[in-house]
Parts: structure tokens; sequence; C-alpha cells
């Protein structure tokens, strides 16, 4: 993907995953794993061949949804790697599995990395440093990883070329995920490696259109609601009116997070405390 960094694509594609997650290794001599993906051995066993003998001292996880996480372990284990990220904390909502787009659990909520790594915080081996970038939105706990020296960023799933986003209460939080894309608007990458999908070549025009994309979208929901819809099934039928039913639910909770953040601006006002099942009304 460049000098020093190679993609393996795990064996896991679904409508939320794409093809799959994309693991990637980063150095020449000592290697950083960045999201190890599922706990898939065929997919352990590919990263260790294409490590070719060298060391992998490092692994880093973007955040601990398990199609990026749970392959996490394993691979320690084998390779006596030190684990990195942001970690999850006791106080975090543990959401539902019926709430999840996914519909399933897919949050490991006892992920704890043994370096916690903050916004600014380096792993810096000589070789090559990765500076954390906290990215709350899609995951509290999202780190972008950014390769220092060469403006390529490891954005996970905070931004992705294949399709936006998903921001799902109480795990997404749309308020913060904006001010994450705006986080990274200040900066002057010129390559992003997501999580699912692929290179991003010029990852500022993207991460605008992103911005852009939730704007029109909180618009839509807005005049939806304006216009008398009173439920998020009722936004869902007039905004997303041709959405593949398998996406439904991602559908109802993208739309739950504008609500949130509608009504954290008093433009919205709800009736009863954050749910799939609340009524709402314009203020």
């Amino acid at each position: 993907m460049a000098p020093g960094v190679v993609r393996l694509v795990a064996p896991n594609p679904s409508p939320f995953t794409f093809r799959g997650t994309n693991t990637y290794l980063v150095g020449t001599t000592g290697l950083a794993v960045i999201d190890p993906g599922p706990d898939h051995e065929a997919h352990r066993a590919a990263i260790l061949a294409a490590a070719a003998g060298r060391p992998i001292t490092h692994i880093l996880v973007t955040h601990a949804h398990r199609d990026h996480s749970d392959g996490v372990a394993a691979l320690a284990a084998v390779t006596g790697a030190q684990v990195a990220g942001f970690g999850r904390g006791g106080e975090q909502v543990r959401t539902e599995a019926a709430h999840m787009p996914s519909g399933k659990e897919f949050v490991d909520y006892d992920f704890t990395p043994g370096v916690r790594l903050g916004h600014g915080d380096v792993v810096d081996v000589g070789e090559w440093a990765l500076e954390a970038l906290h990215s709350p939105g899609h995951a509290p706990d999202h780190l972008c990883f950014a390769l220092k020296g060469h403006r390529i960023v490891f954005a996970g799933d905070h931004v992705m070329a294949w399709n936006t986003t998903v921001i799902a209460p109480p795990e997404g939080r749309m308020a913060d995920y904006i001010v994450s894309l705006e986080m990274l608007l200040k900066r002057r990458d010129r390559l992003y490696l997501p999580g699912h999908g692929g290179r991003m070549d010029n990852p500022l025009r993207t991460v605008k259109a992103y911005l852009v994309h939730r704007q029109w979208r909180e618009q839509a929901i807005l005049a939806a609601i304006r216009d008398g819809a009173t439920t998020i099934s009722d936004v869902v039928a007039r905004v997303y009116s041709t959405i593949d039913k398998r996406l439904i639910r991602a559908a109802e909770l993208s739309v739950l997070a504008h609500v949130e953040h509608l009504s954290e601006r008093r433009l919205v006002i709800c009736e009863s405390p954050l749910s799939l099942d609340q009524r709402f009304c314009p203020a």
C-alpha cells in the first residue's frame, strides 16, 4: 500500500465489513500489526506468513469492535507483541445485542490493552512511529494512527471509501463524530488506509464529503420530522426509501444518532429517553 506497509483482508465479508476487515503490517524489520481482525486461524496464518520471520513487536487496535480486535489475543500469544489501544472503560454503556446494526453483539467491552493510548501518544521504535489520534463517534474508544513522517493515516472505521460510517447510539455519538471529522481537516495527510475497503488518495476531500453528507442527512431528517414524522421508522421510510432491507437497522440507528444530535441542540423535542421506540416532534 506504501513503502513498508502491507495490507491483508480478513475473510469476514458482510454488509457491514465490505470485503472484510483490513489488517496492516507496518515496518521492514520489526513490525507493527494494526487491527488483527477476527479470531480466524487462516487470517492469523496469513499475518505470520506476511511477516516472513520478522518479529511482530506491537499490535495496535483502532477500536474494540470484534471484527477488528478479536484476533488480538491469539496473535499476541504467538508473537509476544505488546498490545496498544485506547481501551474500554467500565463506565461505557453495554448496548443490547438487539440494538446493534450487525444484529449480534460485536463490542468487546473487556478489551484491555497492555498500553493505553490517548490522543497524541506515539508508539516509536525508531524505524517507524505511529501517533494515536482519538477519534470517537463510531465508537468511544476509536483511534486513528498516523504514520509520522509519511502523511499516512490508518483510519479504522472513522473514514472509509466504500461507504459512510455507521454511527449507532449509544455506542456511537454523532456530536463526537462531527468533531472528530473536523479534527482531521486540520491535518494535511495525503493517504488514508481504512479498516474496510480501498486506499483513499485524496482523503481531505472525502472528509469534507462526509461532513456535507451528514449535514444533508440531518436536514433531510429534520424536514421529515417537521413534515409530521414522529418515530424512527417514520423517518427511515421517508429518508431511506430505497435502502437494502438488510441495512434497515443501521439506518434506524443512524436516524437515532441524528435525532439525538438535533435534540442536544434543541431543534427536536423527544418524549422519552434515547431509544428506537421514542417519539419526537420539532421544537
